[in-house]
């Protein structure tokens, strides 16, 4: 798509005199990463503390970091520790519920825990509850098959320390004791059930992005495009990689020359991977999801559903 170049508007550039400036001498640096996100906002803060020599440079598409995928509006902000997520614990054909990739998903999350919490005692992380709060997590059924699956879900995490404290119920009242705006005005006769865990998590990762990238931007060593978008990624003789990346507010070229190259461009890595060429980019796929928030300023009505519940 980068390459496909309207004719008319080409030769009103050329009459105009408003070609872009073309790249200057290639740059280079030890690390270049591809997007403003989480993903690189984290690698970089990692690679940073390991190797603090390196030279490293992000290259953002908009005019801010944190702005897209990453931004607190644009996704659930769950810690994903699959207290609540039912597509970690499958049933097997005998029935059976298997819990090992529940506890892989709730070993990783604590990991970034620690990781965050090492950020915040170095002060490269503020005031944790800026980024992280403790919100309880649900697990939110109906029907005869899907109540049969959670109690049975329920029994087998019992076997892990990792989801204790987690509460089963088929009480309505119960119920409405833990998340009172989604029972209300429900059949009384309905059939439901639900897990509650008190130690699950709300994760602002837009706000652990802007810090990151905020004590980045105070080293030497690190350089923020903002911006400025990727249009040609190529493999060098020497095995680096050189990036090519226009300005998108005064037409500007760069070309950067890496070692090490990461994509975390959300929605456009998997065309940027492509890009590359490696053999490894023909493995993936991209598949259209959707979802619509519901966002309300009414604090009565908020404090009705202190919880995070997904449901089936």
């Amino acid at each position: 798509m980068f390459k496909k170049v309207n004719t008319a508007l080409l030769g009103l550039a050329i009459s105009m005199g408003l070609m872009p400036v073309q790249a200057a001498e290639t740059k280079k640096v030890d690390v270049l990463l591809v997007g403003g996100g989480i993903m690189s906002a984290t690698l970089a803060v990692w690679l940073n503390e390991l190797e603090p020599s390196w030279s490293m440079e992000m290259v953002e598409r908009l005019d801010g970091v944190a702005e897209e995928s990453s931004n607190g509006w644009n996704n659930a902000g769950t810690g994903h520790s699959a207290l609540a997520e039912l597509n970690y614990t499958p049933e097997d054909k005998n029935g059976n519920v298997d819990i090992s990739k529940a506890i892989e998903i709730n070993e990783a999350f604590q990991i970034s825990r620690q990781f965050w919490s090492w950020q915040v005692k170095t002060g490269v992380l503020k005031d944790p509850r800026s980024f992280i709060n403790s919100t309880p997590h649900m697990s939110f059924v109906w029907g005869d098959n899907n109540i049969q699956f959670l109690r049975k879900r329920y029994a087998a995490l019992q076997a892990s320390p990792l989801f204790s404290g987690m509460q089963y119920s088929e009480d309505h009242e119960e119920i409405k004791k833990w998340v009172p705006l989604m029972m209300e005005g429900r059949d009384p006769a309905q059939k439901l059930a639900v897990t509650w865990s008190p130690i699950g998590t709300d994760v602002n990762f837009g706000e652990i992005t802007r810090q990151f990238v905020s004590n980045l931007k105070a080293k030497q060593n690190f350089n923020l495009q903002l911006s400025s978008e990727v249009e040609d990624i190529n493999h060098n003789d020497d095995g680096t990689w050189r990036v090519k990346y226009k300005n998108l507010k005064d037409g500007t070229v760069t070309e950067t020359d890496t070692k090490f190259l990461f994509i975390g461009a959300g929605g456009a890595a998997l065309h940027l991977l492509q890009e590359s060429g490696i053999p490894e980019a023909k493995e993936y796929g991209g598949f259209p999801v959707g979802g619509s928030w519901l966002v309300t300023d009414n604090q009565t009505l908020a404090m009705q559903h202190m919880g995070k519940a997904y449901g089936i």
